[in-house]
């Protein structure tokens, strides 16, 4: 979409404070010098066959973008694609996962627009606020941030698997529970602390999501693979190359920048690049910072908070290595 919208000859506007030229996937615009909105919108087919938690995941990965600039999400419209040939309690079903999880954000859903598709899809558009000046984009690494991940990777290996019938309930449950967790706590922890780049973790995975953040930032990343946090059976799925097809074009998308350690099994590719579904934050924070966001991460008792890698200077190209 980014691409796209680069492509239209869209008006500048002073009170816009980030739009689309940086990539961010929620633009904030000024109302008063106390006051800016934030504004996104998400939607997708479902990843699970439980239609609640297929609502309630879609809320939370619409919502995540706010929290990923810093803003207090608010108030929401329902997007929804349905087909005629289904019963309509599924979709109610749907719309109230997504209910239940925009009330745990403290968001409220003020109406909405449903079309009829051959495929179900599901989503928000989602207002949030903030004070201007506050605002936190993935373009503010800077040389010696500490990178900080705050939910486990592997989400796309295993929706996969499970559509295979090849994952257990247990390694099934966990994940649900990942993609329905609010980035809420993290978002708060890392606006209490004062951090200087963030972004979400979604269709991209995890080194596409890190390759804009360094791009936009003009910065270069190392990432050591066995600090990564991935979930219970993702590793195993990747053994067995089962893995979603967006997995692919995902290290289609790094690969100009991304040197692999030669010790690096080709699994770790899998996992690295592996599209997520309302992953967690990636957040980049000085050093002198560290402790104390983790130690704010850790207070809510929902969010890890594995650091996973150093942003270091460009050395003349922009790459990030992958390390052991």
């Amino acid at each position: 979409m980014a691409q796209v919208l680069r492509q239209l000859n869209i008006p500048e506007n002073p009170n816009l404070i980030v739009g689309s030229a940086t990539g961010d996937d929620a633009a904030v615009y000024k109302m008063s010098e106390s006051q800016a909105l934030v504004v996104t919108v998400d939607f997708f087919p479902p990843i699970v066959d439980d239609p609640w938690f297929y609502g309630a995941i879609s809320a939370a990965n619409s919502i995540s973008d706010i929290y990923a600039m810093g803003g207090k999400p608010f108030l929401a419209l329902n997007i929804a694609c349905f087909p005629s040939d289904l019963p309509i309690e599924i979709l109610s079903e749907i719309q109230k996962g997504g209910q239940e999880k925009a009330a745990e954000a403290g968001v409220i859903i003020v109406g909405g627009h449903t079309i009829n598709d051959e495929e179900p899809k599901y989503g928000m558009a989602v207002i949030g606020s903030l004070e201007p000046g506050k605002e936190v984009t993935k373009s503010g690494s800077k040389v010696g941030d500490k990178l900080i991940l705050t939910k486990p990777i592997g989400t796309g290996l295993i929706t996969t698997g499970g559509k295979q019938n090849v994952v257990n309930k247990l390694t099934m449950d966990k994940a649900l529970e990942s993609m329905s967790l609010l980035n809420k706590d993290a978002s708060e922890a890392m606006m209490d602390v004062g951090v200087n780049s963030c972004t979400d973790i979604t269709g991209f995975g995890l080194l596409g999501h890190m390759k804009d953040m360094m791009t936009s930032s003009g910065v270069a990343a190392n990432i050591y693979s066995s600090k990564v946090p991935i979930l219970d059976g993702s590793l195993e799925l990747a053994k067995s190359n089962i893995f979603p097809d967006g997995t692919n074009r995902n290290i289609d998308y790094v690969a100009d920048l991304v040197s692999w350690d030669p010790s690096l099994e080709d699994h770790m590719k899998l996992i690295l690049c592996d599209p997520q579904t309302s992953g967690g934050l990636l957040i980049s924070v000085d050093e002198s910072k560290l402790e104390l966001l983790i130690g704010q991460l850790g207070k809510s008792g929902n969010n890890i908070s594995s650091v996973i890698g150093d942003v270091v200077d460009l050395e003349g190209q922009f790459h990030i290595n992958i390390l052991p």
